[in-house]
């Protein structure tokens, strides 16, 4: 072989070995994970950015409490009568047995069929994002274990299932229909 060609011929496989290289290391290179909902639902829905999560909420309708929301596992949605428009006051040891129902910004939110009033995102004291309907904010209840429980409704006077129709920002959460549960260790919120 002569020189020339042989040269021409190393060139070509360093060549391919760079390219090679390069597509591995480019293959190895970590991407950055989407973040989604974590849980967590508008009558117009909070416009969304490109790419981003949806969030659709659920209802359930209960003979003694009528129709009230639920998050998209079907598990009870609160509303806290301490609140005011927009503003969760829940935080700290309250909000580990009570947590927001949260989601990221730009999530797309949509209300179950029949719901009357507007779902929006508001910001919490951590720096979260937390589903509100009708300016109060929605949480979930640590006590709940399953789908249709609703073990936090009355609790304290304070907590109450978040109702499908619209109490509005300035109306008090509806008292409980059903006996209210009473509470031994949930104290202070």
């Amino acid at each position: 072989m002569r020189p020339t060609i042989r040269l021409i011929s190393l060139a070509g496989v360093a060549t391919a070995a760079l390219l090679v290289a390069a597509a591995c290391s480019a293959a190895a290179t970590p991407v950055a994970p989407v973040l989604g909902a974590t849980d967590t639902p508008t009558l117009a829905p909070v416009m969304a950015t490109p790419n981003a999560t949806t969030l659709t909420l659920g209802v359930t309708n209960d003979p003694s409490l009528g129709a009230y929301l639920t998050g998209p596992t079907g598990m009870t949605l609160y509303v806290f009568k301490n609140d005011t428009p927009d503003t969760s006051t829940c935080t700290g040891t309250c909000a580990t047995t009570w947590p927001g129902l949260t989601a990221a910004a730009g999530t797309m939110i949509t209300p179950p069929t029949g719901a009357t009033g507007a779902l929006s995102l508001i910001t919490r004291t951590d720096g979260t994002m937390q589903v509100a309907y009708d300016h109060q904010p929605l949480y979930y209840y640590s006590g709940d274990s399953s789908a249709g429980d609703t073990t936090g409704q009355g609790l304290l006077g304070k907590w109450f299932v978040a109702p499908l129709t619209s109490t509005g920002a300035s109306a008090s959460p509806a008292a409980p229909s059903a006996p209210a549960a009473t509470a031994t260790t949930n104290t202070g919120y």
